[in-house]
């Protein structure tokens, strides 16, 4: 789980991924996930670039395959579902319209900086 949690977290700073959070929902009986990660990109261009770059890492590294990829044209907002870790990944105007972390706020979140 580590090595997954670690492989996420280098491929968002890759591409200079920024306000980075990992919620751990795992002592929340209803969650939907045991991880969210959520970072933005400064445009949409970045957004997918990320996303990307996710996925081609977690495949060439672990050999991991999302579970389902959504997203949105333009790309405001990229949801990688990775069973129990979810990436989302948002231009920052739709971050701050869903709040995720709010709705998921008795998660344990924590905050990684910009390399």
């Amino acid at each position: 789980m580590e090595e997954r949690l670690d492989v996420i977290l280098d491929s968002i700073r890759d591409i200079k991924g920024k306000n980075i959070v990992r919620l751990d929902l795992r002592k929340l009986d209803d969650r939907p996930a045991e991880f969210f990660f959520i970072c933005e990109g400064e445009s949409t261009t970045q957004v997918r670039a990320i996303a990307e770059n996710v996925q081609k890492r977690m495949k060439q590294e672990l050999g991991e395959y999302t579970k389902n990829t959504t997203g949105s044209r333009p790309a405001n907002w990229v949801c990688l579902d990775y069973f129990d870790t979810v990436v989302h990944v948002f231009y920052p105007e739709t971050r701050a319209f869903y709040q995720i972390e709010d709705l998921w706020s008795d998660g344990i979140a924590t905050q990684y900086e910009t390399l």
